[in-house]
């Protein structure tokens, strides 16, 4: 079945949320949930977008951020790729550590900055973490409520956007608690929230880069492609296992630089990521790719079988 598209624009606001595979912890110690926001960072500094709320739980988290240009799927397949091989590494695991997919809904910011804001620090208390928001460490809460901006959140954009002071958005927060509120039952078609007018419009958006000629193009812009998926897609077509691949350096590890090939074309990944993946030196990483590409380039059926992977895994 094929994934839902997702729309991406400069200014766009979204609401977003990945949980861990089968549920179980993404962040376990202190440190883990420092690197995640080490990461977070990292990809704001790189990918330009406004960070207005987060909350990091054990088993999952909330963003909720603005783009400046049409790259959502960028921001989000670094954050979510880059924790998933520090996680294996510190671990000495392998495989998903997120559960599928980060879940996006784009945002009317007019109509529901508060709600979501509210919603999102409000999740440790709903959890019975703590009694009142203020006490959990891992969200941006305290920031609003001492009216201070951080590295990844700048306060003044956050006030603008909530048209409260910070003792009424205490007030309009902690006071709610015994009213539980869920915005997203009002979410049309599960990806977008907000009134009429701007649920047609983005619509409309969205109808026009279907009817567009580049939408095979800009398809593999809104679509976000896991680089495990490709691992495992490859694996299946070579008849191995996933930790062969990554592990063997028995020759010629056409699997392993047919993954390598992959990864360097369909994602983000650095070769220094992918070297993580592989246990590899970054130099080797691009050796790796290039002549991988050589060979298809004399290899028909080595041809085919990458356009046959790279349509399972654009989907």
């Amino acid at each position: 079945m094929a994934r839902p598209y997702r729309l991406q624009g400069e200014g766009f606001l979204y609401h977003i949320t990945s949980r861990g595979d089968d549920r179980k912890k993404i962040f376990i110690s202190d440190h883990d949930f420092n690197k995640f926001l080490e990461y977070l960072k990292y990809a704001q500094s790189k990918y330009k977008f406004y960070l207005y709320a987060y909350c990091l739980m054990s088993n999952h988290y909330h963003l909720l951020l603005e783009t400046t240009q049409p790259n959502l799927s960028k921001i989000m397949q670094y954050v979510n790729t880059a924790y998933t091989i520090y996680y294996n590494k510190k671990r000495n695991k392998c495989g998903h550590v997120f559960q599928g997919r980060y879940k996006s809904i784009l945002v009317e910011a007019d109509t529901y900055f508060k709600e979501l804001t509210r919603y999102i620090h409000l999740n440790p208390e709903r959890a019975k973490i703590v009694q009142t928001p203020g006490k959990y460490k891992w969200s941006s809460y305290n920031l609003y409520i001492n009216n201070k901006s951080s590295d990844l959140i700048d306060i003044r954009r956050v006030k603008q956007l909530l048209d409260l002071n910070f003792k009424q958005y205490r007030y309009f927060v902690e006071s709610s608690f015994d009213k539980p509120i869920d915005p997203f039952k009002n979410a049309y078609a599960g990806f977008i929230l907000g009134g009429k007018g701007y649920i047609k419009e983005k619509l409309a958006d969205l109808g026009i880069l279907a009817a567009d000629k580049d939408f095979a193009y800009k398809k593999t812009l809104l679509s976000h492609i896991d680089p495990d998926a490709i691992v495992n897609e490859v694996a299946k077509y070579y008849k191995q296992d996933v930790k062969t691949i990554k592990t063997s350096n028995k020759r010629p590890m056409t699997a392993k630089k047919m993954a390598i090939y992959l990864l360097r074309t369909k994602t983000n990944l650095t070769n220094n990521q992918i070297g993580e993946i592989f246990n590899m030196k970054f130099s080797a990483v691009s050796k790796a790719a290039v002549d991988f590409e050589r060979q298809i380039e004399k290899n028909k059926q080595l041809a085919k079988a990458v356009k046959e992977i790279t349509s399972k895994v654009e989907v």
